[in-house]
């Protein structure tokens, strides 16, 4: 086994723990705080390491002789030379309570192996790509926003943003604003993403929870588009369990049939972490 200096979260002096089989020990390049409860950084990304956009990994710290590993979305594409995420802060969480509190140079665990349903793989092609997030649940649609073959096989995509607060949106905001000056997809993605961002607690232009905005029509009166179609629209989802919960039972009331790699259809997903 490998070791590692472990991050002094304690106030105690750093410890050396044995990294375990078949983890990357990565090195933070950058961090930024959003909020008091949300968060991004970055690591350096394992040469070995091969992964479609959209899918998720098991993050850690070498901070115990057994780290504490959950599952994050990759928010970089799949041809990042570095790997991004995008995390909550949980005050008493058994990782984040810690994992927020990270600089760069710090040491984060990484398992070898990448996973998860919110491929483009899983979707048969179609016109429209709408993308449903609450929270970090934004996080691998940062990496399938930013990844050509998304751009190969849907001709318009549209974000859907929901989180509690107004300050709490200013991730998926600054992604869909950098996208047209990225240099290696800003033309594919010129005029073909859609942003629509809601707020739950706080007043905004679009408040509401996702849900009840499409089931009202207003989402659709507010974008301009036509209603949600299986014969033209693909639907991936991720984030709060009751926002899956609801908007996979409104996909299906439309027509939409959940979709797999082995089985490629026109809805799909995320149940790994709740965002």
């Amino acid at each position: 086994m490998n070791t590692a200096t472990a991050l002094n979260t304690v106030g105690a002096k750093p410890l050396d723990f044995p990294i375990p089989a078949n983890v990357h020990a990565e090195t933070v390049v950058s961090v930024k705080h959003y909020t008091d409860r949300l968060f991004s950084f970055r690591i350096t990304r394992p040469q070995s390491l091969r992964f479609r956009s959209g899918e998720f990994v098991m993050i850690g710290l070498p901070n115990a002789e057994k780290p504490v590993f959950r599952a994050y979305s990759v928010a970089s594409p799949a041809w990042d030379e570095e790997l991004e995420f995008f995390s909550i802060k949980v005050p008493d969480g058994p990782l984040t309570s810690h994992l927020q509190k990270i600089q760069p140079g710090d040491t984060v665990l990484m398992r070898q192996k990448s996973t998860g349903t919110l491929v483009v793989d899983a979707l048969t092609p179609a016109k429209r790509l709408f993308m449903i997030s609450t929270g970090t649940g934004v996080a691998p649609f940062a990496s399938l926003l930013r990844d050509p073959d998304t751009y190969e096989k849907f001709d318009q995509v549209i974000l859907t943003h929901t989180c509690r607060d107004v300050a709490e949106l200013a991730y998926g905001k600054e992604l869909v604003e950098g996208l047209e000056n990225d240099p290696l997809i800003g033309e594919l993605t010129h005029g073909r993403v859609t942003l629509y961002s809601t707020t739950t607690r706080e007043e905004s232009s679009h408040m509401g929870r996702i849900t009840a905005l499409i089931g009202s029509g207003k989402f659709y009166s507010d974008l301009g588009i036509e209603k949600l179609n299986p014969e033209t629209d693909r639907i991936m989802i991720c984030g709060s369990m009751h926002m899956l919960k609801d908007v996979k039972e409104l996909a299906e009331s439309l027509g939409f049939d959940e979709g797999s790699l082995s089985h490629p259809s026109t809805f799909v997903v995320e149940r790994a972490f709740v965002g």
